[in-house]
């Protein structure tokens, strides 16, 4: 068969080890997936494919052992998923019948959220979906995740953009027993933030990360949840050359200003990609450009919340395959 790889990959399907044989990759937005899909998947899996399903890390579905003549078939099966998962959160997606129009920006992955977990103080799936609406279909290699608290379940360090959930605690010192439960708490698990001096307890808004620990350990609900924050960091990346964790580029950020910025983050690659080749991490492009441009750059035109603290400048720290 005269196959356009090219064509291929952007139709959401991957190059495999086996000639002839390709791969479906089944994008499941925030990690959030109704069950009734899962036979969708499996009806796929069994009629086109060799019976399996791989798992991605990415929270998504890949099925593997799919002839490449078929593809128009698959392409319809698949349908109802992106109609469901992507257009039903507002995905601009003219026909699905044909399939997925875009595979190069990944699935945005999500940890459960504050839907199920106690520590999690956004709706992380919600949050994943509004994101995945904003960039999607996009050809630009992109990672996204979100996750919940400071745990960092999903990883965000490893991301392009990492989305961090935040909360401001407020104390009610009425409430407050002298107990110091969040003393211990925040000393003990967090980074020292709360303090116990003159039979007070004080936060210092310099230390605090905005887990929300001190909240869940009060007995006496003298710490209360103050608003709802993010924590945005930049440029984590495996792959074979000079890995590295993402760093934090904002603090303190509302969920509007995070969209903007998320958006310009495209507009940026959009104008400084190398285009000579086949695809460029947008980390490198910050490399190449500087962070004072893409500081200038994703940032205008953002209206920032008056909370919103972000970096003067930002030392990435690789982690070399080389010994020395």
């Amino acid at each position: 068969m005269d196959i356009n790889t090219k064509n291929l990959m952007k139709n959401a399907y991957r190059i495999t080890s086996k000639k002839g044989f390709t791969a479906l990759r089944i994008r499941v937005p925030g990690g959030h997936l109704p069950v009734r899909h899962l036979k969708t998947i499996k009806d796929i899996a069994d009629r086109f494919g060799n019976g399996t399903v791989h798992i991605t890390t990415r929270q998504g579905f890949e099925i593997p052992g799919i002839p490449m003549d078929k593809l128009d078939e698959v392409n319809r099966a698949v349908a109802p998923i992106i109609r469901d998962l992507e257009q039903a959160i507002g995905v601009e997606i003219d026909n699905p019948e044909k399939g997925y129009p875009a595979a190069g920006t990944r699935n945005v992955t999500a940890c459960i959220g504050n839907r199920v977990c106690p520590f999690a103080n956004t709706d992380t799936t919600k949050l994943a979906q509004r994101i995945e609406a904003l960039i999607y279909p996009n050809h630009y290699h992109v990672k996204i995740a979100v996750a919940g608290c400071p745990n960092d379940c999903i990883k965000a360090r490893m991301q392009d953009l990492g989305i961090i959930g935040m909360v401001r605690p407020v104390q009610d010192r009425d409430r407050c027993i002298g107990c110091q439960a969040c003393v211990e708490t925040c000393q003990n698990k967090v980074t020292g933030a709360i303090s116990f001096d003159n039979f007070q307890v004080k936060r210092d808004p310099g230390l605090c990360i905005g887990c929300g620990e001190c909240i869940l350990s009060c007995p006496a609900l003298a710490w209360y949840r103050g608003g709802k924050f993010f924590r945005l960091l930049i440029m984590g990346r495996t792959g074979k050359k000079d890995p590295r964790m993402a760093q934090t580029f904002i603090n303190w950020l509302k969920e509007e200003p995070l969209l903007h910025i998320i958006s310009n983050t495209y507009r940026y690659i959009d104008k400084h990609i190398n285009k000579n080749l086949a695809k460029e991490h947008v980390g490198y492009i910050l490399d190449r450009t500087g962070y004072k441009v893409f500081k200038k750059e994703i940032l205008d035109k953002v209206e920032l919340n008056p909370e919103a603290r972000v970096a003067e400048r930002l030392e990435f720290k690789g982690s070399p395959y080389v010994l020395h």
